[in-house]
């Protein structure tokens, strides 16, 4: 049963029936009244009909006499994060997303949910894994279990954590296991297509054979990664900035075991810094990008996202680096893949 099943009662169902439905919510327990075009007309909670009931109201009463008119709401085409943080700190728990005309076509929970990004998703999966030989002999590297758990599963969690039910997965090699494996996402709240590449279109290639994009905004992230990256917190930055593409970034550290002496163009000592550290920031494989950038991208071509990012720079477009201050592991070598079995006993992804 879907959440909105679970929460949702038409006006014309009985107290008891409410009362049921209530009393298998728990912890949960409110419901959403919709009237005959199945649009909210209020709220109904243990609450309401005990008040109800203490006002000489019976079983036998229309609900609507119960209800809690003009509850709040998000309309799915109109809000924004910083209006869910609001209601995440004044204690709401469960509120209701709807169409223009007042249909629930969603339910956000915060107790699963820590906000809703209006995007779409896509994980790339195509890869044949060679360097992971011969674990990826007979299983695509995506579905690699770390912890018990494939990798890419991890990252899938990560979206619908966030809102992010809208996911397409680009497949290739070993794909028909990721099929197999999450089908079309319903039973975890999600909506989850999967794209063919006939050919190996590069890390990015591949999305110009999605044609049903849901928003404007799509977040592509390569599926062998593993990280607890605030995906709120990076779209925030990404629409704040107002950049046509953002690109988190690992810091990566280069110590030089020397003192190391700064020079000018005549050779002349400006500096001496005592075995200094070095910071870079590293492409990470987690984008947030404007759909209108896909008309960039040449049709069945291998083509990288680097290249993207290039031709974003050149056409003077803005591009800006979302830094990651959490855990973040390519899990790309033997190594890796020993590691991340590791670190996945002490994070919390």
């Amino acid at each position: 049963m879907s959440i909105i099943d679970r929460h949702c009662i038409q006006q014309d169902d009985s107290v008891r029936a409410a009362l049921t439905k209530l009393n298998d919510l728990a912890p949960d327990s409110i419901l959403f009244v919709l009237d005959e075009h199945s649009r909210l007309i209020g709220s109904l909670t243990d609450g309401d009909l005990r008040r109800g009931f203490i006002s000489n109201l019976g079983f036998e009463d229309s609900l609507k006499k119960f209800i809690q008119k003009n509850p709040v709401s998000i309309q799915l085409s109109n809000y924004s994060l910083e209006e869910l943080e609001d209601y995440k700190k004044r204690d709401y728990k469960i509120i209701p997303i709807l169409t223009e005309d007042g249909a629930i076509v969603d339910i956000l929970n915060f107790r699963y949910q820590h906000t809703i990004i209006p995007a779409h998703a896509v994980l790339m999966a195509g890869g044949k894994g060679k360097r992971l030989m011969p674990l990826t002999q007979n299983t695509p590297k995506p579905l690699l279990k770390v912890g018990g758990k494939p990798i890419i599963e991890y990252n899938i969690d990560r979206f619908i954590k966030f809102g992010i039910k809208n996911i397409n997965i680009s497949i290739n090699y070993l794909g028909d296991q990721l099929v197999d494996y999450f089908g079309d996402g319903v039973n975890r709240g999600a909506t989850i297509k999967y794209t063919r590449e006939d050919q190996p279109l590069g890390t990015i290639g591949s999305i110009l054979l999605i044609d049903d994009f849901s928003f404007d905004d799509i977040l592509v992230m390569n599926s062998d990664i593993l990280t607890n990256i605030d995906l709120a917190d990076f779209y925030k930055e990404y629409k704040a900035s107002g950049a046509d593409m953002a690109v988190a970034a690992t810091s990566y550290h280069v110590d030089v075991p020397y003192a190391v002496l700064e020079v000018d163009g005549m050779n002349l000592a400006t500096s001496l810094k005592e075995k200094p550290r070095y910071t870079y920031y590293s492409n990470a494989g987690i984008y947030f990008l404007k759909r209108e950038l896909l008309s960039m991208i040449p049709p069945g071509t291998f083509y990288d996202v680097t290249a993207l990012m290039e031709a974003v720079l050149k056409k003077k477009m803005k591009l800006i680096t979302y830094p990651i201050t959490g855990y973040w592991l390519d899990i790309g070598k033997h190594e890796d893949f020993k590691q991340a079995q590791e670190d996945i006993k002490h994070i919390k992804l």
